[in-house]
């Protein structure tokens, strides 16, 4: 790359950094580390292509200053966790709503293949699902207790195996994007037509609407949060694919560590999740009008958190350049 494009591509990121470090006390310095390392890879990448350039004295001389003022003078916040969530994670998880975008549209294809192939073939169904489960759900209709599996099992073990479970679906989903994306695109799949099989199975027994009111009053979650795990392994397929002006391996690091905390950003939502599975779920005689309601509030915080809070803390930032 000339150095005049390298330039153009990254100078608002320099200039945003030096502003920020105008202002270093009234800024949270885990957002300043963050910056920094972008600095740092800006600065080998112009020592390498560019050594003894104005560009690479300018980089080297922001990368001393940042170096003095955050790593001399930091101190760990005892807030540190809550910022990750409150704030950190959000305004990072705003240059990663393509991703987000690309992720949803996946696994919305594959679960509308699920359906599809259902509705051709009697027998999918079965080949996805089990023997097992759908003669154990048909066996349940006709005692009238459709969702009766949901109140099977003990409470606390229901919500504690749930959890766990969906929390090792999502690490997968994330580390299988080693294998440059493939293998998260292999778990969308396999979960999104399981989910499309089953709804259709439901639909296919003239219960759709009975499925839908009680399954999504914890699947809105962890479904929602399955596609956020897919999208942390697609950051980390695209980080090996795609490394940019990156050296492949510095590309992968970055890609890993910004997938990593995506998978952890969702690790509260899944406990959520597991906790109205095991516990609220199972009370398939509430209204229909609470249930609408668990839904929407739960659909509403998912698109706050990794929709709306990105663009709002950027817009926030932006404006304080």
């Amino acid at each position: 790359m000339r150095e005049a494009a390298f330039i153009k591509q990254n100078k608002d990121n320099w200039l945003k950094f030096e502003s920020l470090l105008k202002n270093y006390s009234q800024i949270d310095p885990e957002i300043l580390s963050n910056l920094y390392i972008q600095i740092t890879d800006d600065l080998s990448y112009a020592q390498t292509f560019y050594p003894k350039s104005e560009t690479h004295i300018y980089l080297n001389e922001l990368s001393v200053s940042a170096h003095q003022k955050i790593y001399k003078n930091k101190r760990e916040s005892r807030y540190t966790f809550i910022n990750f969530y409150r704030r950190d994670f959000p305004l990072m998880f705003y240059k990663y709503q393509k991703h987000l975008l690309f992720s949803f549209s996946i696994f919305l294809l594959f679960a509308l293949v699920g359906a599809f192939s259902a509705a051709s073939d009697g027998d999918f169904v079965r080949l996805i699902l089990g023997d097992t489960y759908v003669n154990n759900t048909i066996a349940n209709i006709e005692s009238g207790d459709p969702m009766a599996v949901y109140k099977e099992a003990n409470q606390t073990d229901m919500f504690l195996g749930i959890t766990i479970n969906n929390i090792r679906v999502s690490l997968t989903a994330f580390s299988l994007g080693l294998l440059f994306g493939l293998g998260t695109l292999y778990i969308a799949m396999q979960n999104a037509i399981m989910l499309g099989s089953f709804q259709y199975f439901f639909y296919d027994q003239g219960l759709l609407w009975e499925s839908a009111r009680t399954i999504w009053i914890h699947g809105t979650i962890e479904i929602s949060v399955i596609i956020i795990a897919i999208c942390a392994g697609f950051v980390m397929g695209q980080s090996l694919l795609m490394p940019g002006t990156y050296k492949r391996l510095d590309s992968f690091i970055r890609g890993a560590k910004d997938g990593l905390k995506i998978v952890i950003s969702s690790i509260p939502f899944f406990v959520i999740a597991g906790f109205l599975e095991g516990y609220v779920t199972r009370h398939t005689e509430m209204p229909d009008w609470l249930a609408i309601l668990i839904i929407a509030s739960s659909l509403l915080l998912i698109i706050y958190y990794y929709v709306i809070l990105p663009h709002q803390l950027n817009k926030k930032y932006a404006k304080a350049d």
